[in-house]
């Protein structure tokens, strides 16, 4: 069985305009979550997959891949399935990881990967892990969702999802992490779907699988990570770099 990963990243962030390239410990973001992912023992190759000729080059210089697309993509998901075909790629399963998580870890990857591997009735799979704070609850850059009791994807939301007015008594709430593992054939198949209500309403993508019947398979993480959506969170992934464990080995490390 052959895994890629692909990293969907782009400059025209209008909550943070130019972020992939913006300096976390000395070094571009996407060089970090290039060399993370590359680190997971599943994946066979990893690509950066973007319209951008400042990050194609920054890849280049880090020894990293790139494939480069049109600039007429709104979801990543449609960027990386059109790099697949376009590409002609002999791949059995294609993780995306969000060029904006700087403090992934090699085994989120497997760890998600290996649930749908497990699964021969989801055509994906995401990470979620625990909201902590009301802050995170709110915040419209953090996508909740909600499950079954056996972890398949009901919903996705930007807005705080299920309804705190429901009950009095304490519940878990979830929030998507953005490691999302496809099989190639269905992959392909979703780009040719149209765009769903609920998907243009909410702006989540995940949402044209579960609006068109499929199965979409979840795993909890308890792995800290740091989504960087406006300039203040790349403040908080430099913090959490900071102890992080993997950085020191990676920071020198070279693509031969």
């Amino acid at each position: 069985m052959k895994i890629i990963a692909m990293i969907p990243a782009r400059m025209g962030s209008y909550r943070f305009p130019g972020k992939p390239l913006c300096d976390i410990k000395g070094m571009t973001m996407i060089e970090h979550v290039y060399r993370r992912t590359a680190m997971c023992p599943l994946i066979d190759e990893t690509y950066m997959v973007t319209c951008n000729k400042e990050i194609e080059e920054e890849t280049k210089k880090f020894g990293g891949r790139v494939i480069m697309t049109p600039d007429t993509f709104n979801r990543c998901t449609d960027r990386i399935a059109y790099a697949v075909r376009e590409n002609n790629m002999d791949v059995d399963i294609v993780v995306l990881v969000q060029g904006d998580e700087p403090l992934v870890y090699p085994e989120m990857i497997t760890d998600i990967t290996q649930a749908l591997i497990n699964d021969e009735t989801a055509v994906a799979g995401c990470l979620y892990s625990k909201i902590k704070t009301d802050e995170e609850y709110e915040d419209p850059n953090e996508i909740k969702v909600v499950k079954t009791l056996d972890d398949y994807a009901l919903y996705f939301s930007r807005d705080p999802i299920p309804s705190k007015k429901l009950s009095m008594k304490p519940y878990d709430r979830y929030k998507q992490v953005c490691i999302m593992p496809y099989r190639k054939d269905f992959l392909l198949k979703f780009t040719e779907m149209e765009q769903t209500p609920l998907e243009i309403v909410e702006s989540v993508d995940m949402l044209r699988i579960i609006e068109n019947g499929y199965k979409l398979k979840l795993k909890e993480t308890t792995y800290e990570t740091c989504s960087v959506d406006v300039p203040v969170d790349r403040e908080r992934a430099e913090r959490l770099m900071e102890r992080d464990p993997l950085f020191p080995k990676y920071r020198r490390a070279v693509f031969l």
